[in-house]
């Protein structure tokens, strides 16, 4: 397989490795539910490669379906790179806006994409798929790096999609060549995923169709109407077949010809081939900040992969038409389809999430029935917070407090809000969640840690169990499986590998 080459491919490649892993802290008066959760509908606001991260714990194998809009790299977008990548040459590349003039400006977005590229792997079920809007500046190396990344062989499609129509005033020549539209790249996770075929309405009458088809098997040719079909051909359906459709009147002798015929039934549909430019890219029917995604358009894609219970992710997530797209498609059709929003810019609440409150609560003036009476849902909002350090953890620098430590694992953990009211150190509670009880052997000192393990007596000081079973985090353990059922303990060793200290 040709691979893409680009500038800084050498310090990307595993970037996504290094990455740390971040909290995700909830902000309960920008969501709208009544308990913040991680299983809730999501809206995270943060650098997006940090946010996939943090996502992985919970989420790694779980997203059915992937939309995102990235930077299209025009030139004009005034992006700029910001991954803290370990490389000088890179480092120069920090928060420098990358405009027209930019000689790197493709490498630059190239390993700008390829670590989001592999996190959002990473999340997509075997049967999931990833669809990518983009514009001539960057398809072709996206198809490129998506090639690299998911496999050439996962490749699916292109689709066409209108461009907003633009005057060009008087000017007789134009530097583009693409006047009429930009285009969505799909890309499998592997052969498991299956589509749903887009469909547009068609008004077609019924009509009557030869009967016969290409002769591939002779139990096929027998007489119908007292004749036998044309030479080297058969008819379509087993004799049986035949005989049920002459009784329900689906299948005759054209009286005229002597043809044989059935009735092809009127269609309401029609497939949809890649030209999607029925649909414009962008909408104007909706009161936000220009750019807005076309959310019928989402709503496609969305369908392509359908199931009632998907989990739809937009990494990109702007003025969140990918959740009022998840929430109509829920509306219609009785669907309970989850969104997971992620924004770096400063709007993601003043725009992402106060449109998806209007679009749950309702928009009076809009002429659409259903969203002038909110589509319903909640949303729980997010903010990353600080990374959890590896390295001044085993160096026995920087320990968290117990509390953090307890909040971080709990979310990571269980996905649901951490109560701190019912945190109890001593007793080494941290919380009960659905599922669990969720318990922590832990202290903020090196040397006490290299000496705290789950032991047989710390274990039956977690007293009876009830009907949960205990999800039990320490640095090590010194119990067996036996033990272990026994008291109905999970154990979950802490995610820093502490225990390598006391080695």
């Amino acid at each position: 397989m040709a691979q893409i080459q680009f500038k800084g491919k050498s310090f990307v490649q595993n970037h996504h490795l290094l990455v740390k892993y971040h909290e995700l802290i909830p902000k309960k008066d920008k969501s709208l539910t009544d308990k913040v959760s991680l299983h809730d509908n999501l809206i995270i606001h943060g650098d997006n490669l940090k946010a996939l991260k943090a996502l992985l714990p919970l989420y790694a194998g779980k997203i059915k379906c992937i939309y995102i809009d990235p930077p299209y790299n025009t030139g004009n977008e005034k992006w700029a790179y910001n991954d803290n990548v370990n490389s000088p040459m890179m480092q120069e590349w920090l928060g420098k806006i990358v405009d027209r003039e930019d000689l790197t400006r493709h490498d630059k977005w190239i390993c700008m994409m390829t670590p989001r590229l592999k996190l959002l792997k990473d999340l997509l079920r075997d049967d999931g798929a990833i669809f990518v809007s983009i514009d001539y500046n960057e398809e072709a190396h996206l198809r490129m790096l998506m090639d690299e990344v998911f496999g050439e062989e996962n490749y699916r499609n292109t689709f066409a999609v209108a461009r907003v129509k633009k005057n060009i005033q008087e000017r007789e020549k134009v530097r583009s060549a693409n006047f009429g539209y930009n285009t969505v790249v799909f890309y499998a996770k592997s052969d498991q995923c299956l589509i749903h075929p887009p469909k547009r309405p068609h008004k077609k009458s019924a009509r009557w169709h030869a009967f016969d088809a290409p002769g591939i098997r002779k139990t096929m040719e027998y007489p119908l109407f007292g004749k036998k079909p044309p030479k080297g051909r058969h008819w379509m359906y087993e004799e049986g077949k035949a005989k049920e459709m002459i009784a329900n009147g689906k299948l005759r002798k054209n009286d005229k010809t002597g043809n044989v015929q059935y009735l092809l039934s009127a269609s309401e549909y029609t497939l949809l081939d890649t030209n999607w430019t029925d649909l414009q890219e962008y909408s104007s029917r909706w009161d936000f900040p220009k750019g807005e995604k076309n959310v019928e358009l989402v709503k496609r894609i969305i369908h392509m992969l359908d199931e009632p219970e998907a989990l739809i992710l937009d990494s990109f997530s702007g003025s969140g038409t990918t959740a009022h797209a998840v929430l109509s498609l829920n509306r219609e059709d009785g669907g309970n389809r989850k969104f997971i929003l992620v924004e770096c810019e400063d709007y993601a609440d003043k725009i992402t999430a106060e449109r998806v409150r209007r679009v749950i609560k309702g928009v009076p003036k809009t002429k659409d029935e259903n969203l002038k009476n909110g589509l319903g849902g909640t949303f729980s909002y997010f903010e990353l917070g600080k990374p959890i350090e590896l390295e001044s953890i085993l160096s026995g620098d920087g320990l968290p407090t117990y509390k953090e430590l307890a909040r971080y694992i709990f979310y990571t953990a269980t996905g649901e809000e951490f109560d701190a009211k019912a945190l109890n150190e001593k007793k080494s509670f941290v919380g009960e969640s659905r599922n669990y009880e969720v318990y922590l052997f832990y202290k903020p000192d090196i040397e006490k840690l290299k000496n705290i393990a789950l032991t047989l007596e710390r274990a039956k000081s977690l007293g009876k169990s009830g009907k949960k079973r205990r999800l039990v985090f320490a640095p090590t353990k010194y119990l067996d499986h036996a033990h272990l059922d026994e008291l109905r303990i999970d154990f979950a060793q802490l995610p820093f590998e502490i225990y390598e200290l006391a080695r």
